[in-house]
């Protein structure tokens, strides 16, 4: 079965360089992200409650992105990638949430998982 790609932006009132210290760090992402975050070497351990799942990192362009693939996901095309987009009229910042769902019937409730996690990273950093 294919995944279904979907994207959110979401406006931010924080400076980019702190912001990718919450979405890079494994201490900053245990902030907001998840209940515990570790990482060895390329791969990042995040717990939720009783649940862990691994994730390797793919790309880590400094103060710009950060792109992870679960590792259960196979040999798919999936992965979930936090992008820093500051607009260059308004200087607004925004992160770009890009991820897989598993069908249509879940994109909708993916997307409020993550408006639920960005809502948690906010409150975090105080923006």
């Amino acid at each position: 079965m294919e995944k279904v790609q979907f994207e959110l932006e979401i406006p931010i009132h924080a400076s980019p360089n702190m912001l990718y210290q919450y979405i890079s760090s494994p201490s900053n992402l245990q902030e907001w992200f998840a209940d515990k975050v570790n990482s060895r070497g390329k791969v990042f351990s995040f717990v939720w409650e009783d649940t862990e799942e691994l994730a390797e990192l793919i790309t880590k362009k400094a103060g710009e992105r950060i792109r992870w693939k679960w590792l259960e996901s196979g040999d798919d095309e999936s992965f979930f990638e936090i992008r820093i987009q500051v607009d260059p009229l308004t200087k607004d910042v925004s992160l770009i949430v890009t991820d897989f769902a598993d069908d249509e019937d879940e994109v909708e409730e993916s997307k409020q998982l993550w408006e639920n996690q960005i809502d948690e990273l906010r409150q975090t950093i105080g923006a």
